[in-house]
């Protein structure tokens, strides 16, 4: 079976740094999104306030599996496949 993947843009910020930025990132898409594989930076970016940076932001693209048909009936939980 081929492996066939998606790709989506985000752009996400920390106040410490662009490692952080980029971390924030995948953190919070792995809330939602399942067998994330990869991350590629985009592009990196600032907010300045008083000659200061203020928070650093980090625009990436996330790559991740689309599910089979066969893992999405392995991750229902075992009421759901019982009414099937």
């Amino acid at each position: 079976m081929a492996n066939v993947v998606n790709v989506i843009e985000l752009v996400a910020d920390a106040e410490t740094g662009w490692v952080d930025a980029v971390q924030n990132a995948v953190r919070e898409a792995a809330h939602t999104v399942r067998h994330i594989t990869g991350v590629e930076v985009t592009n990196l970016t600032a907010t300045v306030e008083d000659g200061r940076i203020k928070s650093y932001r980090a625009n990436v693209s996330l790559a991740f599996s689309v599910e089979s048909e066969d893992q999405r009936a392995q991750a229902r939980p075992a009421a759901q496949q019982a009414r099937m």
